[in-house]
């Protein structure tokens, strides 16, 4: 991995490099492995990644964070954590390294095969981040990542362009069982309505020039109650919650990843004046922007 600089702002993203095998677009390794890349201040810091980041814990507990939400961790957990999140590694108590025995998978977006049901899971940033796996469920990833890691420390000694299509082939594999799994709350999260998947995608686009839930119904072609209805099945939430949340969230990666003015941040947020954005921002979290972005720091 290689930290990537723009500017002034300080750390924006962490892109993806693999130090053993360059030209490899995806990598298996130890929770272990991961934490003696990063020195202690760097291990500690908030990350935005442009890749995937899968962690499955077998045995230890620890806290991570995805989002500016605190997940716990413990055997069986599946942590996912998606291009453009961001995320703090898993730490013990008093933000110690923990000692966590886990295997994590790294990949480009690019990197698995694109069907239907893995994309509902690769690229839906509402999409579940955290799941403590049942007795079945655990066996079945335990066994899908144990090949995707045996592939992958066996590439030097087989044909590199046959294991490569190989471990694109298993890891798709493996996320095809992850859309299998229900969700925290017990939905299923292969089954997602047409109007849900147009407005989470017409959604990533325009949140921060459309606010109204009516406006997408119109752009998308559905009437406000189908879109609600389908965004309420898909996610427990009216279109327009997802709309306040997709804001505030972009508004919280704004401040704790760049050194932008708040009233910059209002702007690109599409506030038309920066108090609207502090009342808002303030009354969802209980935080005026200011005071969250010196707790990130």
């Amino acid at each position: 991995m290689a930290m990537v600089e723009m500017g002034h702002v300080p750390v924006i993203e962490r892109g993806y490099r693999n130090p053993l095998r360059p030209d490899l677009l995806m990598e298996v390794l130890t929770f272990a492995d991961l934490a003696r890349r990063l020195p202690g201040a760097e291990f500690r810091r908030v990350h935005r990644l442009d890749f995937h980041h899968l962690t499955f814990v077998h045995s230890g507990e620890a806290t991570g964070m995805v989002d500016f939400v605190d997940l716990p961790l413990r055997p069986g957990t599946l942590l996912y954590i998606r291009p453009g999140q961001a995320q703090r590694l898993p730490t013990a108590s008093g933000d110690a390294r923990p000692d966590l025995d886990a295997t994590v998978v790294l990949f480009t977006p690019d990197f698995p095969p694109r069907f239907p049901a893995t994309v509902r899971v690769t690229d839906d940033v509402f999409g579940p981040a955290h799941w403590l796996l049942g007795p079945d469920d655990h066996d079945r990833l335990r066994r899908a990542l144990a090949d995707l890691a045996a592939e992958y420390a066996d590439l030097p000694r087989q044909d590199p362009e046959i294991t490569k299509e190989l471990l694109r082939q298993l890891l798709a594999a493996l996320l095809l069982r992850i859309a299998r799994l229900p969700a925290p709350d017990g939905r299923a999260t292969a089954s997602v309505a047409e109007p849900y998947r147009l407005f989470r995608h017409e959604l990533e686009r325009s949140f921060a020039v459309l606010r109204q839930a009516h406006d997408y119904a119109a752009r998308l072609g559905y009437s406000l109650k189908t879109l609600n209805r389908a965004c309420q099945r898909a996610t427990g939430h009216t279109a327009k919650q997802l709309i306040d949340a997709r804001v505030l969230l972009e508004a919280k990666r704004q401040l704790a990843h760049t050194d932008l003015p708040v009233a910059a941040i209002s702007h690109r947020l599409g506030f038309t004046e920066p108090t609207n954005f502090s009342k808002f921002f303030t009354r969802v979290t209980g935080l005026t922007p200011g005071t969250f972005r010196d707790t990130q720091r």
